[in-house]
């Protein structure tokens, strides 16, 4: 590869054969000019006319009009009608306004319940009344981070919910709102349980 650049960049002097070539051609064209014949017979074949373009493969519409007036049996197609828009056989399920509304309730009653007991466990774990028995929020117990760790669960039953509501599946479509009333339902009991645990 580097050779091949070297002999690309560099220029060489002309070998012997290409120089004996390049005066074979000088001398060729400087006997081409003497000779007047020669020049007017190449001149003759230059003024010969070009070949004519060929002729159209396709009718004009006079051709194809003069064609259907002649031949009887042809009728003219009829105009194609353009191509309407296609409807999907099966469309994904829609929620409703009232299934909407219920979603937003339930979302905001879960999260409430999951702050009630997150209040109540922090105020039975200060008291040294329990412990936490949730070993995923065992770590967050004894600080202010208990709070944010207990919303991850609502937010998970609404996500869940939300795409139960608009399953492809028909029964699973009528449960949406079971697994928000559950976690609702299990925080509520858990902040009841702790509040009791403090006289």
């Amino acid at each position: 590869m580097l050779l091949a650049t070297i002999l690309l960049l560099c220029p060489f002097p002309q070998i012997a054969g290409a120089a004996k070539v390049a005066t074979d051609t000088a001398a060729v064209a400087s006997d081409s000019g003497s000779d007047s014949t020669n020049h007017s017979t190449k001149d003759s074949s230059l003024s010969q006319p070009l070949p004519s373009a060929p002729e159209a493969k396709v009718k004009s519409d006079v051709e194809v009009a003069s064609t259907t007036a002649i031949e009887p049996g042809y009728t003219p197609g009829l105009p194609v009608k353009p191509l309407m828009g296609v409807k999907m056989s099966v469309s994904r399920p829609r929620e409703t306004v009232t299934q909407r509304r219920l979603w937003y309730a339930l979302s905001i009653s879960g999260s409430g319940a999951a702050a009630f007991d997150a209040w109540s466990t922090r105020r039975a774990i200060s008291g040294g009344y329990g412990t936490e028995a949730n070993p995923l929020l065992r770590p967050f117990a004894h600080s202010g981070a208990m709070y944010a760790a207990t919303q991850v669960s609502p937010l998970v039953m609404d996500f869940v919910g939300k795409r139960m509501m608009i399953s492809q599946h028909k029964w699973v479509r009528k449960m949406w709102w079971l697994p928000q009333s559950a976690g609702t339902s299990f925080s509520l009991y858990a902040g009841v349980h702790n509040t009791r645990l403090v006289p």
